[in-house]
């Protein structure tokens, strides 16, 4: 029987770990100076080294040669003996399968035992956040104050499920995804090697596959190379059920032109090909972070040929930056859903449904990413305005108000009273009016949301909103959302959101409603403690006095 690729090239010396450099540094000077410690975490994702790591630090500690600074040298007889894993003194425990506090028991009896082979006892325990809650307290004492020859290397890839108890007593090294270029490189000496014809598009492939894991990137490598015919990238997304790259962008351009039908038609041409719906979401995925990249100026991290670059720059242009966010989102859910499901191409077609009702959203309403047009010059009048009008900020906007009718063509004395125009109308279009903030009022909270939504959050616990005397004011019930409101630049936010649907070019500045000197109290014959004076800083306004 063979040996599969990633156990023949598993690396024996500190200097064959890839991606790792900063564990593998720490490691190695702490056995130069002589301060290994009694327990170690390691954690990070699948595949990224750390049981080698902990079997080389086996061999380290246990290494013959004279010189720490030559350990493990791979040729004594424990560094031999603990690559054909005949090493006495390394325990390998798999916590899936020893789970329960008997297990922990039976090697809390043996740790007392002196090592037969070398100096040190190492127990590497494999997949610890298994371990019940029970086995974890039953080990704490031991794993705090262990025999002086016993190490314990606790190894995870679910770190926070290890109790703190446990984190507190060791270690911790966190072990990262491998880049891609570092797994292309690897994998391109293994095919020479090895001897394998394979394309460099289908290694790319491969390292993408792998998503940070050496393991998973040699172990497919392996795969392919069994298949006995020269791996070029056909083969490879045909063995590994990859989606071509052209029907990933047939269809970002389906979404684009409204077009389901055809959007259906594509994922069910790759489906049908072959393709496995969670790789075709995946590469989705993929390619619209690629769009994202580039739709935010970041067009040189994104790995592409020149021709790939400009296609993607004209779709990523295309895109409003919101539908290219929430289209994003939907087939990253559908990447997640599609092993669950019953009908496996389901999420996908979902994910292109909303995606593409979602640009029709916004299509349909322009007025959320536009400033809004002034109305005609003839309009229907408005009730007389005080010049400090205040409204309660989450209060909807009221209706808007209808074109000119013939009601509208009477003379101003044949009008009601309570319908007589303003004495003195606003200047032009461009006069701060309270009466247009509040009805435009929804819109530019949407604009300061899609800038800043916690400034939007702020703005909905506004008590109320005031225009005084050319100033805008807003009013919070609590002195410490006033404070995070005045932070940073956030008052021009919404200032520029003013100016971005109205055109009016106004301050904003922030009132604390507690706060009985302030600028709330603006009627020196109401009582400061009386509930008329309580109405009026909660967005209250005095109509009629007696």
């Amino acid at each position: 029987m063979s040996q599969a690729l990633y156990r023949k090239f598993r690396p024996h010396l500190w200097g064959e770990v890839v991606g790792q450099e900063h564990v593998v540094q720490t490691l190695q000077n702490a056995i130069r100076s002589g301060r290994v410690g009694h327990a170690y975490l390691f954690a990070g994702p699948r595949g990224t080294g750390k049981t080698t790591s902990a079997r080389l630090l086996a061999k380290a500690v246990n290494c013959l040669a004279e010189e720490l600074n030559d350990r493990p040298c791979d040729h004594c007889d424990h560094c031999q003996a603990v690559n054909d894993g005949r090493f006495l003194d390394l325990i390998e425990i798999d916590a899936a399968s020893n789970t329960s506090v008997d297990d922990v028991r039976d090697l809390r009896e043996k740790i007392n035992f002196a090592p037969s082979q070398g100096r040190f006892k190492v127990y590497i325990i494999d997949e610890v956040h298994m371990l019940s809650t029970a086995a974890f307290n039953a080990l704490l004492k031991t794993l705090e104050e262990p025999p002086p020859h016993a190490i314990f290397i606790l190894a995870t890839t679910e770190v926070h499920k290890i109790p703190a108890t446990v984190l507190s007593r060791c270690q911790r090294h966190e072990f990262r995804r491998i880049p891609l270029h570092l797994i292309v490189s690897l994998l391109k000496e293994l095919a020479v090697k090895e001897e394998i014809n394979v394309a460099e598009e289908a290694i790319t492939l491969i390292a993408r596959q792998a998503t940070g894991s050496m393991r998973d990137a040699i172990s497919l490598l392996d795969q392919l190379a069994s298949s006995g015919i020269p791996i070029t990238l056909e083969a490879a997304q045909t063995i590994l059920g990859t989606a071509a790259s052209q029907a990933v962008v047939e269809l970002v351009d389906t979404i684009l032109q409204r077009d389901p039908a055809s959007g259906l038609v594509c994922i069910h041409r790759a489906l049908d090909s072959g393709s496995d719906p969670r790789q075709f979401a995946r590469q989705m995925v993929d390619y619209l972070r690629n769009l994202l990249l580039v739709r935010l100026g970041n067009a040189d991290q994104v790995d592409a040929t020149a021709e790939q670059r400009t296609a993607m720059t004209k779709q990523a242009q295309s895109f409003e930056k919101e539908h290219l966010l929430e289209t994003l989102r939907l087939f990253n859910g559908a990447a997640s859903e599609v092993r669950s499901g019953w009908q496996p191409g389901l999420p996908l077609e979902l994910a292109l449904a909303h995606a593409i009702g979602r640009r029709e959203e916004l299509t349909a309403a322009p007025e959320k990413n536009q400033p809004v047009i002034a109305p005609p010059a003839v309009t229907a009048p408005r009730p007389t305005q005080p010049a400090n009008e205040s409204f309660t900020a989450k209060t909807p906007a009221p209706a808007a108000v209808p074109q000119a009718s013939a009601e509208q063509a009477r003379p101003a004395a044949q009008l009601g009273a309570d319908e007589a125009p303003a004495d003195n109308p606003p200047p032009g279009e461009g006069h701060p009016t309270p009466a247009g903030i509040r009805d435009n009022w929804a819109k530019i909270r949407a604009v300061v949301k899609r800038k800043q939504p916690m400034i939007e959050a702020l703005l909905n616990s506004c008590k109320s909103v005031e225009l005084r005397e050319g100033v805008l004011q807003l009013s919070f019930g609590s002195p410490v959302l006033k404070a995070k409101m005045e932070k940073d630049d956030n008052l021009q936010i919404v200032s520029s959101a003013v100016k971005q649907v109205l055109g009016w070019d106004i301050p904003v500045a922030c009132i604390d409603a507690t706060n009985k000197g302030g600028q709330m109290q603006s009627n020196s014959d109401v009582d400061a403690d009386g509930m008329v004076n309580a109405a009026l800083n909660l967005g209250g306004k005095i109509v009629q006095k007696e």
